[in-house]
Order: C-alpha cells, then sequence, then structure tokens
C-alpha cells in the first residue's frame, strides 16, 4: 500500500487534485471531514472541546458544534487555536489510521491534509504531494469563487505557512497556476510515472527499474533536502534504525554526481540489519539479494568486518542506494570519513570529479554502472585511500555521534 500525503495552501487546487486522484483509483482520506466527524453529537471530541471552551460552543436544538461560536473564540488567537488543535489532530490522526488500515492491501491511499507541513507530518508518508499556485492568484479565486473580501483572503493565507516553507517539504510540487485541465494533466501523469509503479513495486518489494550507463548531473541544490526528508521516514520505522546519514558524492556540495541519493543506515548488528528487511521495503527500499560486501581498505584487511546490507529505492521518480552498516565498522566509519573529507578538501573533491569525469566518459555507453564503479575502484587504493588516512590523523576526525 502506497500512502501520500496531499497538501497545498488554501484555494491552491488540492481539492482539485484530490478529486483527479480519486477519478483514477486512489482511496482518498479528507481530514477536513475527519476533522467533523470527530466532533458529531456525542461523540468525545465534542465533550472535549465544549470542556476546554465552554458549553456556549454547543447548540441547544441537535446537541451539535457551532462552528460560527467556535470560529469567533480562536480564529484571532494563535494560543486558542492551539488549544484547540490538541484536541482535534489527535482524534483525526487515529481516525485517518484507522481509514487506511481497512484500505485494500493494493490501494493508493492519498491523504487529503490542509496543514500538513504545519503539523510536521511529512515522514508518516512514502510521498507528500503539494498542489501550488501565486499567492495573488489565491486571493483572486477566494474573493471570486468563494465571495470573501482581499482582507480575509490575505488573512487566511497568512495564517498557513508560507509558500517556500511548504513546497520545501514536498516530494512532487504539482503548479496550479494555469487552471484544471493542466493540473489535471500533471496529476494523470504523476499517477501512471510515479504512483501507480511505485505502489506496484512496493507490492511485489522490487526495487525500481534504473537501466542506463552513467550520467553526472549537478551538483544539483536539492539533494541535501530530499535526502533528509527521507531520512526522516526512514528514523521512524523501528527503534532498531540508530541514525540515518546521507553520503556519497550528492552529499558533498561543488561535486557532480548521477542523481542516485546514497544514505547509511545504521544499525547494532548485522542481525538487526536482516530483521529490518520487511520494515525497509515497506518504507520503499526493498533489499537486494545477496550478501554485500565493501571492498576492504588496506589498514581493514579483514573482509568479514565489512558486510552490510544494500537496500535500493521502489519509487521510480528518487533513485536511492540505502547501505545498512554496523555501528563504528569499518565501512561504516569509512564512508562518512571520505565524506567529510571531500567536504573539508576541495583540491580532493577536484581531483575525485575528474576521476568521475574520466571513468563516465569510458562507460558512458554501458547498459549500466558497475563498469563505472569498477573503473574507480584504483583511485581509491591507491590515490584517495592513503590520503585520507593522512587526513583523518592529522584532524583526528571522529565520526558522528547525534
Amino acid at each position: 500500500m502506497l500512502t501520500v500525503g496531499l497538501t497545498g495552501g488554501i484555494a491552491a487546487g488540492k481539492s482539485l487534485a484530490a478529486t483527479r486522484l480519486e477519478e483514477l483509483g486512489a482511496v482518498v482520506i479528507d481530514a477536513d471531514m475527519l476533522a467533523r466527524e470527530v466532533v458529531e453529537p456525542g461523540t468525545m471530541g465534542l465533550r472535549a472541546v465544549a470542556k476546554e471552551f465552554g458549553a456556549g460552543i454547543v447548540n441547544d436544538d441537535d446537541g451539535g458544534l457551532d462552528r460560527a461560536a467556535l470560529g469567533a473564540l480562536v480564529f484571532g488567537s494563535s494560543e486558542k487555536r492551539e488549544r484547540l488543535n490538541r484536541i482535534i489532530h489527535p482524534l483525526v490522526r487515529a481516525l485517518a489510521l484507522e481509514r487506511t488500515l481497512a484500505a485494500p492491501r493494493d490501494a493508493v491511499v492519498v491523504q487529503d491534509i490542509p496543514l500538513l507541513v504545519e503539523t510536521g507530518q511529512g515522514n508518516r508518508f512514502h510521498l507528500v504531494v503539494v498542489v501550488d499556485a501565486p499567492d495573488e492568484q489565491r486571493i483572486t479565486r477566494m474573493t471570486g469563487v468563494r465571495g470573501m473580501s482581499a482582507e480575509d483572503a490575505g488573512a487566511r493565507i497568512a495564517a498557513q505557512t508560507d509558500r517556500a516553507t511548504r513546497n520545501a517539504a514536498a516530494d512532487v510540487v504539482l503548479d496550479n497556476s494555469s487552471g484544471p485541465d493542466d493540473l489535471f494533466d500533471a496529476v494523470d501523469t504523476l499517477w501512471a510515472e510515479r504512483l501507480a509503479p511505485f505502489n506496484a513495486n512496493l507490492l511485489t518489494a522490487k526495487p525500481a527499474d534504473r537501466a542506463g550507463g552513467p550520467v553526472l548531473t549537478g551538483p544539483l541544490s536539492a539533494w541535501p533536502a530530499e535526502a533528509g526528508r527521507l531520512a526522516d521516514r526512514l528514523l521512524r520505522i523501528d527503534e532498531r534504525v540508530l541514525r540515518v546519514d546521507h553520503i556519497g558524492s550528492t552529499a558533498v556540495p561543488y561535486l557532480a554526481a548521477k542523481d542516485v541519493i546514497d544514505l547509511q543506515l545504521t544499525v547494532a548488528s548485522l542481525e538487526d540489519a536482516d530483521a529490518l528487511d520487511n520494515a525497509l521495503a515497506g518504507a520503499g527500499f526493498p533489499r537486494l539479494p545477496g550478501i554485500w560486501r565493501d571492498d576492504p581498505k588496506p589498514a581493514h584487511p579483514d573482509p568479514s568486518e565489512w558486510g552490510k546490507r544494500l537496500h535500493c529505492n521502489a519509487d521510480p521518480g528518487r533513485p536511492v542506494n540505502l547501505h545498512v552498516r554496523v555501528l563504528n565498522s569499518p565501512g561504516w566509519r569509512y564512508a562518512l570519513s571520505f565524506r567529510d573529507w571531500l567536504r573539508a578538501a576541495p583540491g580532493m573533491t577536484a581531483a575525485y570529479l575528474a576521476e568521475k569525469q574520466r571513468c563516465a566518459g569510458l562507460h558512458a555507453q554501458d547498459a549500466r554502472t558497475a563498469g563505472y564503479a569498477a573503473c574507480k575502484e584504483a583511485w581509491f587504493t591507491e590515490f584517495a585511500d592513503p590520503r585520507l588516512s593522512r587526513w583523518i590523523a592529522d584532524t583526528g576526525w571522529m565520526a558522528p555521534r547525534d
């Protein structure tokens, strides 16, 4: 089951996108509807709100919530809104989880959440999709379609997070500045090219196809943020995940790389690594078969110390290599020290880039990247490793602790 968090600023077009996703086959769970459901007459939610804000927010005739009275109390006060949210949000999340678990196993479940970013829920989903439009267009929609005053429309926008912050939390941003037809086309493309195949890969624990030789790009400014979002999702899946670090070339500023994010997931033992297989596959990172070992470096000749588990992305829209290594093992330390060395030594970054470009040119026509990786091994062994060892000794480099 693929889970998608859908959000967007007021009048950006989120509801249109949700409608289209439902037409395509998604199970849509609307947080606004759930928020109404959890305060229906006789519910625990309504009793809690009445206790917090007084019996005057309950209608005498039907025992339902007087939304106008509650709105008048909380709209102008961030402190009162927060008190209300502390009651409503846990109830909505619990009901959303219940509806998600009730959906078919092969469903794409889309949770439509207006305040997804503001409430920090992005790491609960395989993907976050944001529907975006310029503030001026949103104000025009609110005044023209909803009959609001420009002042009220501006206040509603100001009460939410800004566009830049919301878009930075997204795996996918759908532009709704042109109108519904273009938005529907973008949703259709997203469904066909990413959501449906991602879900199919999840159901079969299959990595996304990744064909083609080495193509260097960037450096791309989006890489660190993308790695951060992925790490946040992985950190919450199981207490045996001790930490997740962005490693490899995409973690080094100013270094061109293949558009593949490398992450290192830290565990206490390889037994823990194996026990996490199902959880990682469910999170979108199925394991590649076989026993994987990093090549031992000269200072650590024992191959048994270099075992790891390798997982890759099920998401066709974001290539990822997930290296699962044991805390303080030689391979774990090497990945972190090599990254930190390149970050601290621009000359070495330039030397590595030259080698990458040389090998990419030699293997540009390859069907896979194995030849490119093998091409660089001599550079690591003969050039990089001795210099890295000296840098570690000279600087007293220590692996990160938190």
